[in-house]
């Protein structure tokens, strides 16, 4: 994995894929189908890897963190950014904090929650954690008025902020103005859409934001790619296109469940093997995932 410190231009350089995590029929983490995933990604022109939801982080193992931590660096090539997640909860996420110390990571992520905290204890545990760490981490803002943007300012002047991740979900993405709010106190160079492709036009083109994550992208990377170019090229009708494309099986992953599709989507893709759902996620019926299975069969049959 790249080792190098975190640069503002590795926003704009690559969709920043956040990839399902694939265990073997034990429940263990797999090195082998997860590398293929890595490479499947890198070779779709994908730079940047994102850790979180996707790969259930919120209930990995800390008997099993440090491993995973150097399977991700060791399956991922030199020019590839990897980001891992911490938390939700403080304790939990100090404690992997005195693990992620033994690697080269550029960031970390905390995940976000919303069970026992209050803002200013979000904005103390992200400078206690940064602190500890050693470097700025990625603020994950997933729910509305989560952190007051007054909070976010205190922290990037205190320099506990890598990037933002922001994924408030909208009905309307363009009528946001809690994303107008932060952007008064934080560069928008260093904010990343965070809901996939559907909204990613909208937060690059009228917010300005740098670039995009997308769950998606394991199962079409180069496709995501040219999607972000088309953006950031200003072809907006073919970015729209592109997007339209990603539409049925995000549609799925919207109206089931966004985590649980996109793990069985990566494997009806054949991809990779990425085995059962760990607790407390429950898995999937052979019928929805027979619905996955068309789904992206028919889309990657129809490929721009």
């Amino acid at each position: 994995m790249l080792e190098s410190a975190f640069s503002i231009e590795q926003l704009r350089e690559s969709v920043i894929a956040v990839p399902p995590l694939a265990r073997d029929a034990s429940g263990e983490v797999c090195p082998i189908e997860n590398g293929k995933i890595i490479q499947f990604l890198e070779a779709g022109g994908i730079r940047s890897l994102l850790y979180g939801g996707n790969a259930i982080f919120y209930h990995i193992r800390m008997s099993e963190y440090a491993k995973t931590l150097g399977m991700l660096a060791e399956q991922s090539g030199p020019e590839t950014v990897v980001v891992p997640s911490i938390g939700p909860a403080h304790g939990f996420a100090m404690d992997q904090v005195d693990v992620l110390r033994d690697f080269n990571f550029p960031t970390v992520m905390l995940l976000p929650s919303r069970d026992v905290v209050d803002q200013a204890g979000i904005a103390r545990s992200v400078k206690t954690i940064a602190d500890r760490l050693g470097k700025p981490i990625v603020l994950y803002i997933k729910f509305d008025r989560w952190m007051d943007p007054k909070m976010v300012q205190a922290l990037e002047a205190d320099g506990t902020i890598s990037w933002i991740k922001y994924a408030v979900v909208r009905e309307d993405p363009a009528d946001d103005d809690y994303l107008r709010e932060i952007q008064q106190v934080f560069p928008s160079e260093r904010i990343i859409s965070g809901i996939g492709e559907q909204p990613a036009i909208v937060h690059l083109r009228d917010f300005g934001v740098a670039g995009f994550t997308s769950g998606c992208v394991c199962v079409a990377p180069d496709t995501s790619m040219q999607m972000m170019k088309a953006i950031h090229s200003e072809n907006y009708e073919l970015a729209e296109s592109l997007r339209q494309w990603f539409l049925p099986l995000e549609d799925l992953r919207n109206q089931i469940n966004p985590i649980r599709v996109l793990h069985h989507a990566v494997e009806q893709a054949g991809i990779a093997t990425t085995g059962n759902i760990i607790p407390m996620l429950s898995d999937l019926s052979s019928d929805v995932i027979e619905q996955i299975r068309v789904a992206v069969q028919q889309m990657l049959q129809s490929k721009p």
